[in-house]
């Protein structure tokens, strides 16, 4: 898709006219060496038509973690961390917009404390129009969070044997539905789920990717199933085929005991999101595969965004498809279709419905 810069400006205005940018603001775009520097004259020029103080801070160094498309994706370890003067400068903005993937890291807390909101955006441009946020999505995705932040248990299964169950309580909820108008929140566009994390020693059972089910940063379907024994909030075991090999290798390189760790669970809610569509475009963090209708997303390894511990480098996201999903013995997703009717899609069928 051809988008001119024109266009793209124009989509950036919208987002951050969601994101609540106001004149007199001080809106930050953050990026590194030579990337995203078309996101960043969007953003740019997007602040000034609102009448925002805008500013550009571009770090030289480049991350490999930016998109996982080369180099070893890591989490948590960014070039903002030896800058202080640029950290100091995106303190004090009221928004900034992330190209360069703070995620997990100590500075994006820091900025976050000092009440800046803050946008991801790296998504290809084509994600950004096709899962663009609407306030409706955000409503549900609330209703989703209110649900999951009142439940004491989350437990999900599927056809290949997975039964698992997360105690809740010790970590936040945290909702993603692509804009961010609240001063200290953290927000990714495009996404559209929502997620918590199970006590440090309270997660117990199997997981069990089926054939099928996505493997983050791999990027790749599960061919054969990849079965996880979960003891106490940490994997302990990892059996299957040539798929549960890469996993295993991949955590091990690590060397690193906290990748073994449980991280975040939760569901996806946005019916835009298509599963299918890694099959042709893998750019990107692959926002349709994780974020798509009905999902169980899964995920290994840092926990610190909603403030625990684990600050391994190692993540990993495990989109599910077909699985059930209870908050304390209730049905929220049963077969990979959402059930509870304040959070269905209107007008929506899923795809195992038509």
């Amino acid at each position: 898709m051809d988008v001119s810069p024109n266009t793209f400006t124009d989509l950036c205005v919208r987002a951050l006219e969601l994101c609540a940018l106001k004149e007199g603001e001080v809106m930050a775009v953050l990026t590194q060496g030579d990337e995203k520097l078309d996101y960043a004259n969007a953003m740019l020029a997007a602040g000034e038509k609102l009448g925002a103080t805008t500013l550009h801070v571009r770090l030289p160094h480049v991350s490999t973690s930016l998109s996982g498309d080369m180099g070893q994706w890591t989490v948590g370890a960014t070039p903002l961390a030896a800058n202080r003067p640029a950290l100091e400068a995106l303190k004090a903005a009221d928004l900034v917009i992330d190209t360069m993937f703070l995620l997990f890291s100590k500075e994006q807390l820091e900025i976050q404390d000092a009440g800046a909101r803050i946008l991801l955006v790296i998504e290809p441009v084509e994600h950004l129009i096709q899962l663009f946020p609407t306030r409706e999505q955000r409503e549900r995705v609330e209703y989703g969070g209110e649900l999951l932040g009142k439940a004491q248990t989350l437990r999900f299964t599927n056809e290949y044997g997975t039964d698992v169950t997360y105690q809740l309580g010790a970590y936040p909820v945290i909702t993603e539905y692509g804009y961010t108008d609240t001063p200290g929140r953290w927000d990714h566009w495009p996404s559209g789920f929502l997620f918590t994390g199970g006590s440090d020693d309270g997660v117990d059972g199997k997981v069990v990717l089926a054939p099928g089910d996505i493997i983050y940063p791999f990027k790749m379907y599960a061919r054969t199933p990849v079965e996880f024994t979960i003891e106490r909030g940490r994997i302990v075991d990892i059996r299957g085929e040539l798929d549960a090999e890469i996993v295993r290798d991949y955590m091990a390189s690590f060397n690193d005991e906290k990748a073994y760790g449980i991280a975040h669970i939760g569901w996806g809610m946005n019916e835009k999101a298509r599963w299918s569509y890694m099959a042709t475009d893998s750019r990107g963090l692959g926002m349709h595969g994780r974020a798509f209708y009905g999902n169980v997303l899964f995920s290994t390894g840092p926990n610190q965004e909603f403030g625990g511990g684990n600050d391994t480098q190692c993540h990993v996201d495990m989109p599910m498809r077909n699985c059930s999903l209870y908050l304390d013995d209730e049905p929220i997703v049963m077969s990979g279709d959402i059930v509870v009717e304040e959070l269905k899609a209107p007008g929506f069928v899923p795809v195992g419905a038509r």
